[in-house]
């Protein structure tokens, strides 16, 4: 792909709207569109204008003006793509919007591929691929958290821990591949103390970046949540007023839920996904096991299970409910629990009582009444450990990046034991420039046009 030539893209959202923004990059964007643009208050040409201006006129074809708009001019290199880069606001037509489009197509533009504009500002070092990637998760972060994940991540944060690990990493490799042109010599350039602790310091932050990806990958991507217990226990009422709208039946009838139905909500920054399953019994009913089969499932992928049963019937079916707690306790040790108890209005509060002192983690509430909903989401904000976030530590979010970390971390594991053997120097320059190879994909000094294609592929066309 040719990335020297003039590309042009809509910025905005496609369809009707009051404006539409239409960015153009590469070095024939001004004199382009000096070319079709009328002044509204003199005869000014763009290319005659400074940076960073904004510029009222028409856009016209030959004698046709096709739409009054507003040019943002930006000359290289100070522009988010390192070129000369124009931005014409025009109105949110869709007529006006192709006319536009196809005007410049005429001349001379080529459609710009996903993402081609950040791929343009990493190839002319306006980012580094980390941070472009942080452009397409701003983009499609939906939550306060997995905002400010993408905002630190974009300013750098990553980037600067990386890139510093990696200059030290390369600081001592090239005293260790000084020392090969003295071999003959026996001399060591390298401090091997100094490197140890190095190499130690590595490990920690290697360690704590993969271990901050299990909160990144739930931030980006969502909590997912179960809801389970037996049939009419209020299930698909609880999920109806979290969500706050009639999203699931509800029904007296038992075994109305057969499949897992699945809505989102965000609660204190973070979104949580939660799934209203079909009732845990036994059956004969053939369509009602698949649904029991895929509560069990969604049970796996969860990260939190509610579990809730009827606060009426607790007295009756106590023991029942202390086995099947302990059966998912012990089929699912990984997974945060939560023991709801619904329906809690139509007992006394003696009742309420016992119940608390037989399993003093539950939570009462009444689904249906909209009752202790708050101290049931105050406790999954607890269980779900986003103090990271809090802190501003940086978080991995991003499944290349992670898995980057892992490869330099076990390259690192194989230096760190190579010193303490004592071995070769060449044989641990060998180690050391694989270390090295992993952190340069991270952040772009390794690159190919495969990967490229990869990242980029998933971005918006016009950005």
């Amino acid at each position: 792909m040719n990335h020297k030539d003039t590309i042009i893209a809509l910025a905005t959202a496609s369809g009707v709207g009051a404006i539409a923004v239409i960015r153009i990059s590469g070095p024939e964007a001004i004199s382009l569109v000096a070319a079709n643009f009328q002044s509204i208050k003199s005869n000014k040409s763009l290319l005659d204008q400074k940076s960073h201006t904004l510029h009222l006129g028409h856009i016209i074809d030959g004698v046709r003006a096709i739409d009054q708009v507003l040019v943002s001019v930006f000359k290289n290199p100070n522009s988010y793509t390192g070129e000369d880069t124009i931005e014409i606001s025009c109105h949110g037509s869709s007529y006006i919007q192709q006319e536009i489009i196809q005007l410049f197509l005429k001349q001379g533009c080529r459609m710009a591929d996903a993402g081609e504009f950040t791929l343009r500002a990493f190839l002319n070092g306006k980012l580094d691929l980390s941070q472009a990637e942080a452009v397409a998760d701003l983009i499609s972060s939906d939550s306060e958290a997995s905002h400010q994940v993408a905002m630190q991540q974009m300013r750098g944060g990553f980037s600067n821990e990386i890139q510093l690990l990696r200059e030290q990493l390369l600081n001592f490799a090239s005293l260790i591949e000084l020392e090969l042109d003295f071999a003959e010599e026996d001399v060591e350039f390298a401090d091997r103390s100094e490197f140890k602790t190095l190499i130690e310091r590595i490990q920690l932050v290697l360690k704590r970046l993969i271990d901050s990806f299990a909160v990144g990958n739930v931030i980006k991507n969502g909590i997912p949540v179960a809801i389970v217990g037996e049939p009419n226990v209020g299930k698909s009422t609880l999920l109806n007023a979290l969500l706050n709208e009639e999203r699931a039946i509800v029904s007296d009838i038992a075994g109305t839920t057969r499949d897992a139905i699945e809505d989102e909500m965000i609660i204190d920054g973070v979104t949580y996904r939660f799934i209203d399953t079909a009732g845990i019994r036994e059956t004969t009913d053939l369509v009602e096991n698949i649904g029991i089969q895929k509560t069990f499932e969604k049970i796996t992928q969860a990260q939190v299970v509610i579990y809730l049963f009827d606060a009426e019937k607790y007295k009756i079916k106590s023991d029942i409910l202390k086995l099947e707690l302990e059966v998912i306790k012990n089929k699912y040790p990984q997974k945060q629990l939560i023991i709801i108890a619904n329906k809690a209005d139509k007992i006394s509060d003696k009742e309420r009582a016992n119940i608390q002192a037989e399993i003093p983690e539950i939570i009462t509430i009444s689904a249906k009444e909209k009752a202790g909903i708050e101290t049931m989401t105050n406790e999954l904000t607890k269980l779900v450990k986003i103090g990271a976030l809090n802190n501003n530590d940086t978080i991995v979010t991003n499944s290349r990046h992670y898995d980057a970390l892992l490869k330099a971390l076990n390259e690192i594991n194989k230096v760190d034991e190579g010193t303490q053997l004592g071995i070769s120097s060449d044989l641990l320059a060998i180690d050391i420039r694989e270390a090295l190879y992993y952190f340069g994909l991270i952040t772009g000094e390794v690159t190919n046009d495969e990967l490229l294609g990869n990242i980029f592929a998933n971005f918006c066309i016009g950005k």
